[in-house]
């Protein structure tokens, strides 16, 4: 559960950072396009470091040893 969570609270924060964007920094078009691409951007790097992180820990590719004394 609480990887859908994290996923949803990363989409209201890309929409919200979109939204502040398009309000804050509205200077034309092709501005706001570019605006728009990079926050989008940022929040999906974010989002997937997130995700890679978490799944990793679900699966490790190497198990710990444990020593018997």
């Amino acid at each position: 559960m609480g990887f859908w969570v994290t996923t949803v609270v990363f989409l209201l924060a890309g929409v919200v950072a979109s939204l502040f964007t398009l309000l804050c920094c509205n200077r034309g078009p092709s501005t706001n396009l570019f605006h728009l691409t990079l926050v989008t951007t940022a929040v999906i790097c974010c989002w997937m470091m997130y995700a890679i992180v978490y799944l990793a820990q679900m699966k490790p590719l190497i198990n710990p040893i444990l020593s018997g004394e």
